[in-house]
């Protein structure tokens, strides 16, 4: 049954270089539905196609500048609860004028009220017309001082729930011959395991199949394997929940990919499931043979 409780509203805004977009990313990879660049006077339009499509149990982060144009009342007009049907807050990011102009500058990019004059003075017009929003913010998170890491470590701290802020991890079993998945972190080889291939009655299965997966993992060197591999892989993901890396990929593969990878696919999701990490599973090559 859906969750009938509407998911949180959040509205990134604040300074050109203090990290709007950091912030997004961040709430993207925390499950909310992402809108970027969008005019206030839309607000309510996005929320009301999420709502259609997605559900109101899911989460949208919508990000505006003061680009937008009618930038306070507009955004005042489409925040409140009362209006959308869902919990907002008003997430404004700033940070001191030497910080916004060293990062500006590192990106090689003009502000946008800049025009024909200096960066500062860009910067002064965009306090001045965000003056207001900022006063109003339910949050004013300052990154004078934050790395990215940092920013992202705030928001998930803001944002995150028990849930989105697991590792979740992906293990995909794989065929060397058809060639080793570009998006893996890691890369396990089942090749050392006898094949089932050679095997007749096995032969047409598959490493989800019963018999497959007690052969395969009977071996001597697949237990001895999956009891040293797993404490490798959680020392990995728990580096990677320090670095704000929230996706690990796991590629195992064999020959084809249809049998002992499988089976090891499933072996070590299991192993990972049991350790609490959300898992799931992908047989890329299964049945190209």
């Amino acid at each position: 049954m859906p969750d009938p409780t509407p998911g949180e509203l959040v509205i990134v805004t604040g300074m050109t270089g203090a990290g709007r977009s950091t912030a997004a990313k961040e709430l993207e990879d925390l499950g909310y539905f992402v809108v970027d660049n969008l005019p206030p006077t839309l607000v309510r339009d996005v929320v009301r196609l999420v709502d259609d499509s997605r559900g109101i149990h899911q989460p949208i982060a919508i990000v505006v500048d003061v680009r937008s144009g009618s930038f306070f009342d507009s955004l005042q007009a489409n925040r409140h609860q009362r209006v959308t049907g869902r919990p907002t807050t008003l997430l404004f990011l700033e940070a001191t004028d030497d910080v916004l102009v060293r990062r500006q500058e590192a990106a090689r990019r003009p502000h946008p009220l800049q025009g024909g004059g200096r960066l500062l003075q860009g910067l002064q017009r965009e306090r001045e017309a965000m003056a207001d929003i900022r006063g109003d913010a339910d949050v004013l998170l300052d990154t004078s001082n934050f790395n990215v890491h940092q920013l992202q470590d705030r928001i998930t701290e803001m944002f995150g729930t028990a849930t989105t802020t697991r590792l979740k991890v992906t293990v995909i079993s794989f065929g060397f011959k058809y060639g080793i998945p570009v998006d893996a972190d890691w890369v396990a080889d089942m090749r050392f395991l006898p094949n089932p291939h050679w095997i007749p009655e096995l032969r047409p299965q598959n490493g989800r199949d019963a018999e497959v997966s007690a052969y395969v993992l009977s071996q001597p060197g697949a237990g001895r394997f999956l009891t040293q591999y797993l404490p490798v892989l959680q020392s990995v993901a728990e580096g990677y929940l320090v670095e704000g890396k929230r996706f690990m990929e796991i590629a195992v593969g064999c020959t084809g990919g249809k049998h002992r990878s499988v089976a090891m696919t499933e072996a070590i999701a299991g192993l990972l499931r049991n350790a609490g990490y959300d898992v799931r599973t992908a047989h890329r090559d299964l049945g190209r043979e």
